[in-house]
């Protein structure tokens, strides 16, 4: 009698192992890192802030000219703000400089949220859109500037993926305020004019058309 419950309990041992091999293997691969994702309010739990700089805007410029073309057709000027996060200033100028951002296309717009571009490496049009938003520059993460500028209508944030201190070429222009990611995102800039042209590019992640940026440009260099 003994036996017999001894070879039933190791059955059933080994029934239960097959089971759980089967589901991991149909579970599929977990991405690592999935590229540099705005999280939507509730969807992930956040980091804590790290300390921010204080709020001086009183300096405006430089400026980032930004002309679109798509469904959304003009120039959004950005205030960057060098004050705040210049490391990350630093970077998007430089880009820009260089023409990385020429042609680079908004992959992922949310109606009521943010609209995201800056993705120099797999974002250009005519690119296969499913990898749009995985990639980034040849230059070197930046370390988190974090601030208490509120994450408001306009406000222009730098994308990164988990870690605080990812971000690289990715950006996100604010629809509307989005506070749940006050301090745990960058803000770099503000657009000043042409939030018009923002709220005119086309919605989807990512959009069967997407509207692109023509060319951005430092405004001392236009």
């Amino acid at each position: 009698m003994r036996k017999t419950f001894l070879w039933l309990g190791m059955f059933l041992c080994a029934g239960v192992g097959i089971i759980l091999m089967f589901m991991v293997l149909r579970a599929g691969p977990v991405a690592v890192d999935a590229g540099p994702v705005i999280a939507s309010q509730g969807s992930v739990d956040m980091p804590e802030p790290k300390p921010g700089a204080a709020v001086d805007w009183d300096q405006p410029g430089p400026y980032l000219q930004i002309a679109v073309a798509g469904e959304s057709n003009g120039v959004i000027t950005i205030d960057l703000a060098e004050t705040i996060a210049p490391l990350h200033t630093a970077q998007i100028v430089a880009l820009a400089q260089e023409g990385k951002y020429d042609n680079v296309v908004f992959h992922r717009v949310i109606e009521g949220f943010m609209a995201q571009t800056g993705d120099v490496e797999f974002g250009k049009l005519g690119q296969d859109m499913r990898n749009a938003g995985m990639g980034g520059s040849q230059r070197g993460n930046i370390l988190a500037e974090f601030s208490e500028v509120p994450f408001d209508r306009g406000i222009v944030g730098m994308a990164r993926s988990q870690s605080v201190d990812s971000a690289n070429s990715q950006f996100f222009i604010m629809f509307d305020q989005g506070h749940f990611l006050n301090g745990q995102y960058t803000v770099y800039g503000r657009v000043v004019e042409g939030m018009e042209h923002v709220d005119a590019i086309t919605r989807g992640e990512p959009p069967a058309e997407p509207d692109r940026m023509i060319s951005v440009k430092v405004a001392a260099d236009v």
